[in-house]
């Protein structure tokens, strides 16, 4: 059976023919054979055109909007996403920038230095983290400082801070947490720090977070109707019926996706990728329940002490009223003994 992708991009395996080539193959076929039953699936069914291929895999994202061979692919990306014309100077090696953390949510990370000297942080993750925010202020204030030393070391005693340019943080989610699910039509947030009196300063660093199942979501049964949910679509849907949609409307795509399948060509190579994959997401996994432990820990942890500050606030209250209940004993006793010392008077 002809898949509907394979109609518009022959190059498309066919699923007989593929899974010949597995098997045939010793290393292919013990390396398929140690998937689970969905995650063959899941791969054949991408590799033949039946699903889309998830663009947000950090091998697939790097060869197809490799800012080193095709930059005008990334270019406009970022143009589109900031608002602004950007051009990509180079990329930056990503070990120095990064605080360590060896379970990563990340599937997709990269560092590009813009013309103007600003720095753009593009990461994906499979599952949000459960502290973006901090998480997030933490990379850029890392990338910001990197940034500042690497203008200082060079310029030495003619360093300025008007050369420290933007950093922008820009993170695509593929399942939303928290928060975002608190925006059912909102996909594209924006933040940058801001006075409350109206003056200006520009405090360099900018985020934008992208929720991409809350734009599946928004984006079902509707048409494509500008380049944002262009690009949105084309990094994070796998329905054909979307990608059809989308290379439709706007052409320009159809040469990516074709990119993208002359890849699946190399069976080895994107078998390798995506066991890679699947290793992360077991990893993402993991780390994702560890931040929800934590998250819930903490969230019991405030109740018990919000229950202790409540019980020590009784028993102060208790101890207070006890202290009263004595001197009120004291004056009672008092009252007593004087009307004791009254009726001996009223006996005389």
């Amino acid at each position: 059976m002809t898949s509907k992708l394979k109609q518009h991009f022959p190059m498309i395996h066919e699923r007989e023919a593929l899974l010949e080539q597995i098997q045939s193959t010793p290393s292919l076929r013990q390396q398929f054979d140690s998937w689970q039953p969905y995650q063959q699936k899941e791969f054949l069914d991408f590799c033949t055109g039946v699903r889309g291929v998830k663009l947000l895999y950090d091998f697939f994202f790097k060869e197809i909007l490799s800012p080193e061979y095709t930059p005008e692919r990334l270019n406009r990306l970022l143009s589109v996403l900031l608002g602004r014309h950007v051009t990509i100077k180079q990329v930056l090696p990503g070990d120095s920038a990064r605080i360590a953390d060896e379970s990563s949510l990340l599937i997709m990370d990269i560092i590009v230095q813009l013309d103007d000297g600003s720095l753009a942080d593009v990461e994906a993750q499979k599952i949000g983290y459960a502290f973006p925010g901090q998480r997030s202020a933490c990379y850029s204030a890392d990338l910001l400082l990197r940034q500042y030393k690497r203008i200082r070391d060079r310029r030495k005693k003619k360093f300025s801070y008007l050369e420290v340019k933007e950093v922008y943080t820009i993170i695509f989610i593929e399942n939303s947490t928290g928060g975002f699910r608190e925006f059912p039509e909102d996909y594209l947030h924006y933040f940058e720090q801001r006075s409350n009196t109206g003056l200006r300063m520009d405090l360099l660093q900018k985020y934008l977070f992208i929720p991409l199942d809350i734009f599946g979501r928004n984006i079902q049964n509707k048409d494509i109707s500008n380049e944002t949910e262009a690009w949105l679509a084309f990094l994070s849907q796998d329905d054909p019926e979307i990608i059809l949609r989308l290379i439709g409307a706007y052409p320009e795509f159809r040469p990516m996706y074709e990119d993208v399948y002359r890849l699946c060509q190399n069976v080895e190579k994107v078998m390798e990728m995506f066991s890679e994959e699947l290793r992360i997401l077991d990893r993402n996994t993991v780390q994702y329940m560890i931040d929800e432990m934590q998250a819930d820990i903490d969230k019991q942890k405030n109740v018990i002490d919000h229950l202790k500050a409540e019980n020590d606030s009784q028993k102060a209250m208790i101890n207070s009223q006890k202290t009263q209940l004595q001197e009120y004993h004291r004056v009672i006793q008092n009252l007593e003994q004087r009307i004791a010392e009254l009726e001996k008077q009223l006996n005389r």
